[in-house]
């Protein structure tokens, strides 16, 4: 339940005092405890959180005070839908499974930060070959959260490297 949020938020930045924090809430909070968690956020220098509530429930967001940034994840896609997200976020997290691909993902990019929006480029489960592409968008985002191939039991051949918080551009040989 959410109500244990507050706690485990300032748990983690007790074992974690000089660390950057991003909470990703996955849709977990509800509106009754919003603005708790996002006061317990702020207080432990929570650098961002993404996606606290249900889609569902995005309006919410905009008739709050956000003591730090909030990052659309579920409810950002593609260009079609950025402007539900005006007044609601403050990033956005482009995903190049949601936009369809790295032409609607560049485009998503650009337009979020005309609107002011920040950027944060992030994955789903997936191998190098997947998220090279990405990568690109990367290039210009505030955060960056292409781990998917770390995740894997066994990415492709001549996969993306990792090295700690460091992701090198991938090698020609992973496109084979």
């Amino acid at each position: 339940p959410d109500g244990l949020d507050p706690e485990r938020i300032a748990a983690v930045r007790a074992g974690a005092p000089a660390a950057e924090l991003i909470v990703d809430a996955n849709e977990g909070w509800t509106g009754a405890a919003l603005a708790r968690n996002l006061a317990a956020c702020a207080e432990a220098r929570v650098t961002l959180v993404e996606q606290p509530l249900p889609v569902s429930d995005d309006a919410l967001l905009a008739s709050i005070e956000r003591p730090i940034p909030v990052c659309a994840d579920e409810s950002a896609h593609d260009r079609a839908g950025l402007p539900e997200l005006f007044g609601r976020y403050d990033a956005i997290n482009i995903k190049l499974d949601k936009t369809g691909g790295l032409t609607e993902a560049l485009a998503l990019a650009e337009d979020a930060r005309d609107a002011g929006l920040a950027v944060m480029v992030g994955c789903m489960l997936a191998s190098s070959l997947a998220m090279a592409p990405a990568v690109l968008v990367a290039q210009r985002a505030a955060v960056v959260d292409l781990d998917g191939p770390l995740l894997l039991a066994r990415d492709r051949e001549h996969g993306l490297v990792f090295e700690g918080s460091v992701l090198s551009p991938p090698s020609p040989l992973l496109w084979g």
